[in-house]
């Protein structure tokens, strides 16, 4: 007889909404802005047709009404770069309303916008970041923050059970969140010309020749593949408030399978330098935090 299967490893569903900031539906699947949209342009050319229904045939006004309804379905109904169409038409009228600046840009600038006879210069970008640690501690928007790296887990690979432990293991990390977070997963370009001059620098140290030339071919496939590939790193970071909270979001990721670590300040630097210009590779070595001195020692 074949053994019964284990009830415990059947697949757990849980139903979680695509976006938790959705409108609710009003009436015919419509939101309280696509009614407000429709309903004010029928009451509208309503009023028009009742005040001037007179000076044009029935066709006419048939055939306008239909035109106004269809464009206003249009409005409440479309999307366009990921808005709602009323909201961008909205932007872009008031984009068109704006002057055009141009600001100083080198010796081939063709015009100065001059606000009370002085040049409008562009402002520097300010971070909301304004201290960061060398613990890693980082003061935004006047509360502190802890970056901590976190590695992934493959949850298709586990057993009914195991998901339903996992899915409430991070219940409870997020249950105990006492300020908000944010969990950050980038793809960045991966320089790999660091580890093929890491190889050539200790193929010499290697015991027998053959191993030297193993270790240089595998330093030639490396730069190989980064000049004819464009290599990836994915990089998965959590962002808690507060300096305790840490603590417990490392035990509690750690308690599900994730490798997780709090970032010290050179880390959190490096972190915050990558954001800015997420398409550069990063640059080896540890950042100094601001504020900290930085010193050379020229070799002997």
């Amino acid at each position: 007889m074949s053994p019964k299967p284990d009830e415990t490893d059947g697949l757990y569903r849980a139903r979680i909404p695509a976006n938790v900031n959705e409108p609710d539906r009003i009436a015919f699947g419509l939101t309280f802005r696509q009614l407000g949209i429709v309903g004010g342009a029928g009451l509208g050319g309503f009023g028009v047709y009742r005040t001037f229904g007179h000076l044009l045939p029935q066709v006419a006004w048939i055939v306008a009404g239909a035109f106004v309804f269809a464009v206003a379905v249009v409005v409440a109904l479309g999307r366009r770069d990921g808005l709602p169409l009323d909201v961008w038409l909205r932007y872009g009228f008031a984009l068109s309303r704006r002057p055009r600046t141009l600001t100083p840009g080198g010796a081939r600038v063709s015009a100065v916008a001059v606000v009370a006879g002085k040049p409008s210069l562009p402002a520097p970008l300010r971070s909301p970041v304004t201290a960061v640690s060398p613990t890693g501690v980082l003061i935004s928007e006047g509360s502190v923050k802890v970056l901590i790296a976190c590695g992934t887990t493959n949850i298709h690979l586990r057993t009914g059970s195991e998901q339903g432990a996992l899915l409430e293991g991070f219940g409870r990390f997020l249950n105990s969140l006492t300020g908000p977070a944010q969990i950050v997963v980038a793809a960045q370009r991966h320089d790999l010309t660091v580890y093929a001059q890491a190889t050539v620098d200790h193929a010499p140290r290697l015991a027998h020749p053959a191993l030297q030339a193993a270790a240089a071919d595998y330093a030639e496939f490396l730069l190989d593949l980064d000049n004819r590939r464009d290599p990836l790193r994915r990089q998965v970071l959590a962002v808690v408030t507060g300096e305790h909270a840490a603590d417990t979001a490392v035990r509690a990721l750690s308690a599900l399978g994730v490798e997780a670590a709090v970032l010290d300040g050179p880390a959190v630097a490096s972190a915050l330098a990558g954001s800015v210009d997420p398409f550069s590779p990063p640059v080896p070595g540890p950042r100094a935090v601001p504020g900290a001195p930085i010193t050379l020692r020229s070799p002997s």
